[in-house]
């Protein structure tokens, strides 16, 4: 979609958020998944603006890093923070002398969607207003800026801290989302005062110096008022996650997923799941997961940043992290895979097994109690219960290689740098320090000996003082 070249977003994100309790910056605490300000970008996308600013402050190193994902984004520092009208101003080097609208968003508002903006923008610009707020009716206005109107139209936005009590008593509260006409805008922030309980610039004010001027300001009063909900505090941010998250659940069962108890499912926003595909209770999937149609997940897994083809089953009590896992293919109970792991079409993980940084092919099977690290594993390979690959020598990391059709006997450690052979044999309890050719039976044991009558000898044996 081809960017609006008159069309700028703004994005606040420049506070501490002191209620949050945290050394991490508000906008970056996380909400099914992703963090506020990624939220909020991805609905500024929808409306393909031609340039997106973020306002930083507090820890402004640490979330421009953030950021660096997205070149399509510029920061501006706001030093010292005196107010949303002075954080707004600081976007004037990048914006002044460029025509057309500038949409103004806050950072913590993650449940905001596209279409609200879409509409924002449309209705702003078929009103040819200098400026438009997205307001909301609520039971509860505490905290927010209450919209005064004389004669139905807006006239001022008066905050919370500032407002008298009958003012407290108007429920329509002020979002803090904008459009504005980017030739107006920065010659009216500058002929707003702190003259209020902050002593602050309060964006807010460019509503009255609008009006005082005659330029038409109008609103849009978004149909559901959570959608504009501000997050700020760990009690508003679980909230916001558990909407997200039955917004997801609805999502996936209207496309044919089934999800047996909801309420106790965790599914991050950008996660994909196919249709016919049956997710038990306690399960949590997490990041870019792919999981695929007819697949089976389980009560109490978990994955992250994997992909799952068609007809799976994970077994419960999984972790699943990084991982690819083909078509077919049954995982657990109390199965790990770890990071660039790849188990093959109809492979077998199962009880107890851990693996890591290793490809495990088609048909092939581990089935208890083993450790595969840094391995390449063929086709329709046996994997003995108890199975170690000592990978790590204490400074580097080797690999071990079973080629196709080799069987590893229980409780063998297979000694990297290793290899095993097509179709080879390793005997259990084995600890293989050497190559085993292809077809060869490798047995690194020590030799049995049975000593007739030992028991009877010892009990007959006077005990020690």
């Amino acid at each position: 979609m081809t960017a609006q070249s008159d069309l700028h977003v703004v994005i606040l994100a420049a506070g501490q958020g002191t209620r949050m309790k945290s050394s991490l910056p508000k906008v970056l605490h996380q909400a099914a998944g992703s963090s506020m300000i990624e939220h909020v970008l991805r609905a500024s996308d929808s409306v393909t603006p031609a340039t997106i600013t973020v306002v930083i402050g507090h820890q402004a190193d640490f979330v421009r890093l953030s950021l660096a994902g997205r070149a399509d984004i510029q920061c501006v520092v706001q030093s010292p923070q005196l107010g949303t009208a002075h954080a707004l101003q600081q976007a004037e080097p990048l914006l002044a002398g460029r025509p057309g609208t500038v949409v103004l968003l806050s950072g913590d508002v993650p449940l905001l969607t596209g279409a609200t903006l879409r509409k924002l923008v449309q209705t702003h610009l078929d009103a040819g207003a200098a400026a438009t707020v997205v307001t909301a009716v609520v039971e509860r206005p505490y905290g927010y800026g209450r919209i005064i109107r004389s004669r139905g139209r807006i006239a001022r936005i008066v905050e919370e801290r500032d407002a008298s009590p009958t003012q407290r008593l108007v429920r329509e509260i002020n979002s803090g989302i904008y459009a504005f006409d980017g030739a107006l805008l920065f010659d009216a922030l500058r002929g707003i005062a702190a003259g209020n309980a902050q002593g602050e610039y309060y964006l807010t004010d460019v509503v009255s110096v609008y009006r005082r001027r005659r330029l038409p300001v109008e609103t849009l009063i978004v149909d559901d008022p959570g959608e504009v909900r501000g997050v700020n505090n760990r009690s508003e941010l679980a909230e916001v996650g558990a909407i997200m998250r039955q917004k997801k659940n609805e999502e996936l069962m209207a496309a044919g997923v089934t999800i047996v108890d909801p309420a106790s499912t965790y599914i991050d926003s950008d996660v994909i799941v196919g249709p016919d595909t049956v997710i038990h209770p306690g399960v949590v999937i997490q990041g870019q997961s792919r999981i695929g149609s007819a697949c089976e997940i389980q009560a109490y897994v978990r994955i992250t940043d994997s992909e799952l083809a068609d007809k799976v089953t994970v077994l419960n009590f999984c972790v699943i992290v990084g991982a690819r896992v083909a078509k077919g293919a049954a995982i657990g109970p109390f199965a790990h895979l770890r990071p660039a792991t790849d188990v093959g079409e109809g492979a077998r993980v199962g009880n107890f097994v851990e693996l890591k940084k290793t490809s495990l092919g088609a048909g092939s099977k581990a089935s208890h109690l083993s450790y595969l690290g840094d391995a390449t594993i063929g086709t329709n390979v046996n994997v003995g219960a108890g199975t170690i690959t000592c990978n790590y020598d204490g400074q580097n990391k080797h690999e071990t290689v079973i080629e196709d059709n080799a069987f590893i006997g229980s409780d063998s450690q297979l000694i990297a740098p290793v290899r095993v052979g097509r179709g080879a044999y390793v005997g259990a309890g084995s600890s293989i320090t050497r190559d085993v050719p292809p077809d060869a039976l490798g047995i690194a044991r020590g030799r049995q000996e049975n000593v007739e009558g030992w028991v009877a000898r010892k009990k007959k044996a006077p005990a020690k003082a």
